[in-house]
């Protein structure tokens, strides 16, 4: 089942920065370096933001627009809820 939010995935604080959506799935997959390619060769693995929408095509359009935004607003929007960069991994259980 897909979870329909938008999340943050980071290296280390103010390290290289991940967006995504289908939470749970995804982010799973991201901590344990099952899928090849950015998030595995960047070591994203600290889920750092994520805010959770109605459907997954609100998700989808928060994404983009996130995604289209500079690093410094990503950086801002993350420390507005996390100022500390503390892995919110275990939240979700």
């Amino acid at each position: 089942m897909k979870n329909p939010a938008v999340y943050i995935m980071a290296s280390k604080r103010h390290g290289t920065l991940y967006v995504g959506v289908n939470l749970v799935q995804r982010v799973h997959q991201h901590k344990n370096g099952e899928v090849a390619g950015f998030t595995k060769m960047y070591d994203c693995k600290i889920l750092v933001y994520y805010e959770q929408h109605a459907t997954m095509e609100e998700a989808i359009l928060r994404e983009k627009q996130i995604k289209a935004g500079s690093r410094i607003k990503k950086i801002s929007l993350i420390n507005t809820i996390n100022p500390t960069w503390k892995d919110l991994y275990q939240e979700l259980y």
